[in-house]
């Protein structure tokens, strides 16, 4: 089990938490997401160890931009 944060930029209502965790959640592997708006923050729950650009593109495509890896 691997676990990682991320510091997403843009987000400011739980619709676009749902944009950023339907993207994240199609990542192979990815076994839980979890969004914090007000803190601007992502974690996710992998089986293995989910590389930083495929997660990044993932926020990317919902429209949001990963700033700093925690």
């Amino acid at each position: 089990m691997a676990s990682n944060t991320y510091t997403v930029q843009g987000m400011t209502c739980d619709h676009c938490a749902a944009s950023v965790t339907e993207e994240v959640t199609k990542i192979s592997g990815v076994t839980d997401v979890s969004v914090d708006v007000a803190a601007g923050r992502l974690t996710i729950n992998s089986e293995s160890p989910v590389s930083d650009e495929v997660v990044t593109e993932a926020v990317e495509e919902a429209g949001y931009e990963v700033v700093v890896t925690v």
